[in-house]
């Protein structure tokens, strides 16, 4: 579906039928796939595409356009690291290393973004990245690893959602207990 020549870009609606509409119209101004049209807490919509790096600047262009006064937040990342995109769809590898780091936003394109650049940073395991559903219309990432690395990882992606007055918190625990990571994975 994806490789390192597709760019993702998403925007994320305060309406659903906002949403939709520059949704159909995002599919039909450019060249792009979609691969999450959805409804998320508390009634927002996101819609995410992926293509060469000009359509989905063109499809996200277009969506903004449609929806103005609607919009949330929004993004286009090129060359999206590919463990961000299992992590949205919850095809999770197994976690490694003792710390755990936790990158909490108002939004869930602040959230991608987020774990793009934590995971771009440091050498750090992408658990999850779980967006706006039962969550009040929050979202968060999960990294994992040595100390160091997700201490890094987690200063420059919650720096990158702290840019856009879009974090809620920055969290890294050293050693993890055993037992509270088999119940929030």
């Amino acid at each position: 579906m994806f490789n390192q020549f597709h760019a993702v870009g998403m925007i994320e609606f305060t309406s659903i039928a906002a949403g939709i509409e520059a949704a159909d119209r995002m599919v039909k101004s450019a060249q792009v796939e979609p691969f999450m049209l959805k409804t998320i807490c508390p009634g927002k919509f996101v819609a995410a595409v992926y293509a060469e790096v000009a359509s989905v600047q063109a499809s996200i262009g277009a969506g903004l356009t449609c929806a103005k006064g609607f919009v949330v937040d929004h993004f286009v990342i090129p060359n999206i690291d590919q463990s961000v995109i299992r992590a949205i769809s919850s095809a999770v590898e197994s976690v490694h290393g003792a710390a755990l780091g936790i990158i909490e936003t108002f939004s869930a394109a602040s959230s991608i973004v987020a774990a793009d650049v934590a995971v771009k940073t440091a050498n750090v395991d992408l658990a999850e990245v779980r967006i706006a559903m039962g969550l009040g219309g929050k979202a968060f990432c999960l990294l994992s690893g040595n100390v160091g690395p997700v201490e890094m990882a987690v200063s420059a992606g919650a720096g990158s959602a702290a840019a856009r007055g879009l974090l809620v918190r920055k969290v890294v625990i050293p050693s993890i207990a055993p037992q509270v990571l088999r119940h929030i994975l």
